[in-house]
């Protein structure tokens, strides 16, 4: 078919947050239909959703949260968030040739964060980073979140009213 040739044309890591993209658009709605009928609202901000994938989501996948959230230092960046996993379980029995030394396998959980922002009426793109912290957390991985303008200007107008 033609999807599957251009999933066969795509670098390794498109292709895992490919893959990913179309489970998290799954896990959104099934996270939201196992709330208690009282809290099963959507998040409506960008906050509220990041909290509900670094808990929820993380919570459902891997057995615990995220370690940290975190919003871009940068003022001309505000799109800009980051998820960080100090020891990503999808990383943990892979081992990747040296030729391909440059993929993060999260690159599949990037994709499941980005399916559950898109779901979720927030489109953005995620790309998984290691940021390595010497011994103690040699594969930190970095999920950064790039939200799409429209959803920056909407946040803001909705924090002006």
């Amino acid at each position: 078919t033609l999807f599957a040739t251009r999933l066969a044309n795509l670098v390794p890591r498109h292709r895992l947050n490919l893959q990913g993209h179309a489970i998290g658009m799954k896990l959104l709605d099934l996270l939201l239909y196992r709330e208690p009928a009282r809290t099963q609202l959507r998040p409506l901000g960008i906050i509220q959703l990041l909290h509900f994938i670094k808990q929820n989501a993380w919570q459902h996948l891997f057995g615990r949260q995220a370690d940290r959230l975190e919003k871009s230092n940068d003022p001309e960046k505000p799109e800009e968030y980051m998820i960080i996993d100090n020891e990503p379980l999808v990383n943990q029995y892979i081992s990747v040739p040296k030729e391909m030394n440059q993929l993060n396998c999260a690159a599949f959980v990037a994709g499941i964060i980005e399916g559950v922002c898109d779901g979720a009426d927030f489109p953005a793109k995620v790309t998984a980073h290691t940021v390595a912290e010497g011994d103690m957390w040699p594969g930190k991985t970095v999920f950064l979140v790039k939200f799409a303008k429209e959803v920056v200007e909407r946040e803001a107008y909705l924090a002006k009213s």
